[in-house]
């Protein structure tokens, strides 16, 4: 017996559901209508029962596969089937399909979620040079396509149908008087034409997809972008093909008769952030849940995600195969403010870039510190293209470019960025950094972000708001303070986002944007989310999740090791006052020094990379008192302070700063990490001061850490 042989009983099961669509077919059809019109049905799909990937149609009994991942929800009279935007295809052999010689009549109701990538059939029975297509386009436009004297004729609505609503679509067909449109039984697109349609004999009907690969719309490079598969991203009910053209007034009464009370079952798409409300500080393996037509594409365990959550603050840090796993600062009310991280580029395939990474083959995260003092997160992505090709590929070893990224994030909502690559693997071009908000599925850029939309500022205080304004002139005529290392974005939230770059890189791309800009959608929709093979695709409506903006960019100091280059940054989200990010870019880029006034430990010098002071243990710390100076000054202020020993062992110490003891739980905390050498201890201070203070690390009062 062949492997997907029916069994007796899967035979006699589709013998009853033939018979009982039949039996609906006679019973739901509108016949009186149709009769009197003078049309007769060819094909009607109801799609109330899939059986064995199989759907029925109800005039011809014929089996037609439908596959892919779909879902049945409520109709507009029993069920619907949910396409899920890229896999999802009901296909009619080309013997079974139909033959249309004259007029004809197209029709189905159809709920939209997001609308397709390019235009995207309802109804396609064509070839090369013959048959005819009813479409739903990228901006939700509808067009009928025909066939006929050697071209094909086409005709487009001049609407679009509304997202998570029910709509009837009709394209008509005849001879004698073109080809017409209607959207919910009104005429809304006609072409005059005069000639019979060439028929599509040889080929399949498909019903809800496109027929072979296709580019996505409004790309950006053309060699940036292969074709993909992708379908309908909408719930489909009573597809029809209909002998003969129907008239508005039968449209009119079908969509009247039988419009639904209730909208479809097609729940608004939010960007996912996690639970709500402040959680417990460190971070969490889990898999993040956005709606399930893209969740079902992912091949991944239980735990493909990381978030990372602050004790005292509901702001969020998510590492999401969304965004390729670059990290997402997500604010309160669920705004969501990336980076781009390391690209580069080339005129053969276009970007080389972690956005490109739609199934995250060569992007990865991992947990590799997670303590109440800190969490560490690792980020590994090589910069591939649209083609999946690395960058800079050495041909002796099959090696190109590979990124580590190392986040050390501390509980008062910031994190240092360090990304470190093989030295000389990098080369040109390159960018290392673009700030990049998001908008969600229905948002618009004014929902995300504020008219005055940035703050910049130097070490020294001074700084430049850049706005949304009209006719922004393309050089900017605003005094640029000297040296800017501090960005903050202004979204529309109580925590904002800030960077502060290491002091001596480069910021760029400082002016106003089109105040027009905050009345679009998202930019570019290639990224977040999207899984076609592009470098870029420009955004016209708010249905996808996109992004903007990108602005400013700066190119970071750059070190180079022996046989590594790295660079740094400061990240973090809060609801402080502008002002505090001053002190608190002082306190990281000049660092007071730090003296040992007694006690069993070297130090090591502060670690800008890891936003912390470092000591090397002489031995473990069973017992014993620590005593450290901080030097502060209003120019080397502290602002917090994380202090790493190598080598303490299991000593679970008290802090105190200028003789009074700190509370763990509100003032400092502890951590410690086991390695193959020993057991470090980290200790994260709550403390301000512009003024010296010394602080003391004492192991003799608390019992070992097990």
């Amino acid at each position: 017996m062949k492997k997907n042989a029916f069994t007796l009983r899967d035979q006699i099961l589709v013998l009853a559901v033939v018979l009982s669509g039949l039996a609906f077919a006679e019973r739901a059809a509108p016949a009186p209508l149709n009769a009197a019109s003078g049309t007769e049905p060819a094909a009607r799909w109801s799609f109330d029962r899939v059986v064995k990937g199989k759907v029925i149609d109800q005039i011809s009994g014929t089996q037609d596969s439908l596959t892919g991942n779909y879902r049945l929800i409520s109709g507009i009279r029993g069920k619907a089937v949910k396409f899920d935007g890229y896999t999802t295809m009901v296909i009619r052999r080309a013997k079974d399909v139909p033959s249309l010689d004259g007029a004809f009549t197209l029709s189905a109701w159809i709920a939209i979620a997001a609308y397709p990538w390019n235009w995207c059939p309802v109804i396609n029975h064509a070839g090369l040079s013959s048959g005819y297509s009813l479409e739903i386009g990228p901006d939700g436009e509808v067009r009928l396509k025909v066939f006929s004297g050697s071209a094909w004729r086409t005709v487009y609505s001049k609407d679009r149908i509304k997202l998570r609503a029910w709509s009837l679509v009709s394209g008509v067909f005849d001879p004698d008087r073109g080809l017409t449109v209607y959207i919910n039984g009104l005429e809304n697109g006609h072409m005059d034409y005069s000639g019979r349609m060439s028929s599509a004999r040889d080929s399949n009907l498909i019903i809800g997809s496109v027929r072979q690969p296709e580019k996505p719309s409004d790309i950006h490079r053309e060699f940036g972008t292969l074709p993909g598969w992708f379908s309908l991203d909408a719930a489909l009910d009573e597809v029809e093909i209909w002998n003969g053209a129907q008239d508005e007034p039968l449209l009119t009464r079908e969509f009247a008769q039988n419009k639904p009370s209730a909208p479809p079952e097609i729940p608004p798409r939010i960007l996912p952030r996690g639970a709500e409300g402040p959680g417990r500080f460190g971070a969490y393996y889990t898999r993040l849940k956005y709606y399930w037509e893209w969740d079902d594409l992912w091949r991944v365990g239980d735990d493909p995600d990381i978030v990372v959550c602050f004790d005292r603050s509901p702001v969020r840090m998510v590492f999401w195969r969304g965004t390729r796993y670059s990290p997402v600062w997500v604010t309160e009310n669920n705004l969501w403010m990336a980076d781009q991280s390391i690209e580069a580029w080339n005129d053969e395939e276009g970007c080389f870039e972690h956005m490109q990474d739609r199934h995250t083959r060569y992007s990865h995260v991992r947990i590799i510190e997670n303590t109440p003092a800190r969490a560490v997160i690792h980020w590994r992505y090589a910069p591939v293209s649209a083609y999946n090709h690395l960058w800079n590929v050495d041909p002796r070893t099959g090696w190109g470019l590979w990124i580590d990224e190392y986040y050390y994030i501390y509980p008062d909502q910031t994190g240092i960025r360090k990304y470190v690559w093989t030295k000389g693997a990098l080369g040109q071009p390159r960018q290392f950094q673009e700030s990049i908000p998001l908008t969600g599925p229905g948002q618009l850029q004014g929902d995300v972000v504020n008219k005055e939309y940035v703050t910049i500022a130097n070490l020294e205080g001074q700084r430049q708001v850049f706005s949304y304004v009209a006719d922004p002139p393309r050089e900017t005529e605003k005094k640029i303070p000297e040296n800017p290392c501090i960005q903050r974005h202004n979204l529309k939230a109580d925590n904002k986002p800030f960077i502060v770059f290491e002091p001596g890189g480069k910021m760029f791309y400082l002016r106003d944007m089109n105040i027009t800009a905050l009345s679009r959608p998202g930019s570019c929709s290639h990224w977040p989310v999207g899984q076609m093979c592009c470098d870029g695709r420009t955004q016209r409506t708010a249905d996808r999740a996109a992004s903007f903006l990108g602005f400013p960019i700066t190119d970071p100091v750059v070190h180079e090791g022996k046989t590594r280059s790295w660079a740094n940054s400061l990240y973090g989200m809060n609801a402080q006052p502008f002002d505090t990010l001053i002190s608190l870019a002082r306190s990281w880029a000049r660092a007071p020094d730090l003296e040992v006034l007694s006690g069993k430990v070297k130090s090591l010098g502060y670690d800008m990379s890891q936003r912390a002071y470092r000591f090397d243990c002489e031995k473990p710390m069973q017992s014993g008192l620590v005593k450290l100076r901080l030097n502060a000054s209003e120019e080397s202020p502290v602002v917090n302070a994380c202090l790493v020993f190598d080598g303490w062992g299991n000593s679970v110490p008290a802090v105190s700063v200028d003789g009074r003891s700190l509370n763990e739980k509100n003032e400092y905390k502890t951590g410690f990490v086991r390695t193959l050498e020993g057991t470090n201890l980290i200790v994260w201070i709550e403390l301000k001061s512009n003024r010296p203070v010394k602080v003391e690390i004492d192991s003799s009062l608390r019992s070992p850490h097990e």
